[in-house]
């Protein structure tokens, strides 16, 4: 991948930053600068986020520059500034962040190519995938963008995966992320998984009964269900995957169905002979942890700080995801209450 010429990376750039501004050309400036929903980022501060990673990471970093704002080093940090306050703070907007952000792709054009090109590439694809988040809380998603197709089949029919070896992980040529790597051996034992997600008919007639049965839920699951009063699921297309689905939802159809979420090391195992894989996330059984002997890289905030018993982890992509971030080694993670996600469910036995 880093055989590419700077010029060829540089149209991906252009690419991307054109696919950006076109998902959010059909807001106006109000809804560009307010917060939409409360555990979302206004879309300027988002915007104004990329810039300032591709600041730090082409022209500080890559470059050896000074930052061009040093003064928004902190306002645009994700964890300096934790998403419950951007929309109090007093982030770039209009045609203050678009020369911000034209000034700061300027210098990254004359910066050495590399991973950490790359590495801001997929940034701001995956930001975009959460400003989609965003605006579909808000019911204000592009008039281009639109739900998953229909799979063929219920999300029931189940096919087998042989128990033996395989390779776990992204292998050490090309681009992947710390959390991908190493590659290493791991093995499975013998077992069936749903040729395709499940679908939304099939998840609204476990619905008229699962949300109110105690026994198929997780005492987390139930207390999350208990106090958000969720008794329902908006549902969507009949034949389509079922969307915005919690770990805890996800987990409690599965042990409807005499089933349970698949192990992440079985959903990539058995990517290759899957239907319908990238058109919602699937949500697995695994924390998210380091793979043995795993290296933070290039900087433990992208993985390492979430590793741990509270992130459960999500495989596949999903319509909002593009195709160069998405892959079978993958690995999204998010908490298990999150309904925000595009995310759907694969049932494994």
């Amino acid at each position: 991948m880093f055989g590419l010429v700077a010029e060829e990376l540089h149209v991906v750039m252009a690419e991307v930053r054109e696919r950006t501004f076109a998902l959010v050309a059909h807001l106006d400036e109000a809804q560009l600068n307010s917060t939409l929903n409360p555990i979302m980022s206004p879309m300027s501060w988002d915007l104004g986020h990329m810039a300032a990673y591709e600041d730090l990471w082409l022209n500080h970093r890559v470059a050896g520059r000074e930052l061009l704002r040093d003064d928004l080093a902190a306002l645009y940090d994700a964890f300096e500034t934790p998403r419950a306050v951007r929309g109090d703070l007093e982030f770039l907007r209009g045609d203050a962040l678009l020369a911000y952000m034209a000034e700061v792709r300027a210098r990254a054009l004359e910066a050495p190519v590399g991973e950490l090109t790359e590495l801001v590439i997929r940034h701001e694809l995956q930001h975009t995938e959460t400003m989609l988040q965003a605006m579909a809380l808000a019911g204000v998603t592009p008039p281009s963008f639109h739900g998953p197709d229909n799979v063929d089949g219920s999300g029931l029919e189940m096919i087998e995966v042989p128990e033996g070896p395989f390779e776990l992980g992204s292998d050490a040529h090309g681009f992947a992320y710390d959390n991908e790597r190493p590659r290493h051996a791991s093995s499975t034992g013998r077992y069936t998984i749903g040729r395709t997600p499940i679908t939304n008919a099939t998840w609204q007639a476990w619905a008229e009964t699962g949300y109110a049965s105690r026994e198929f839920w997780s005492e987390a699951g139930w207390a999350w269900r208990s106090e958000h009063e969720v008794t329902s699921h908006p549902g969507g297309a009949p034949n389509a995957p079922v969307m915005h689905v919690t770990h805890h939802e996800a987990e409690a159809f599965a042990r409807a169905h005499d089933a349970r979420l698949p192990t992440e090391a079985e959903w990539e195992k058995a990517a290759p002979l899957l239907d319908a894989v990238g058109a919602v996330w699937e949500w697995t059984s695994s924390h998210f942890t380091g793979y043995p002997g795993f290296t933070p890289h290039p900087y433990r905030e992208y993985s390492e700080v979430f590793f741990g018993d509270h992130y459960r982890v999500l495989r596949g992509g999903s319509v909002a995801t593009h195709p160069r971030v998405a892959s079978n080694q993958f690995r999204n993670w998010d908490l298990p209450e999150r309904r925000q996600l595009f995310a759907g469910v694969r049932i494994a036995r």
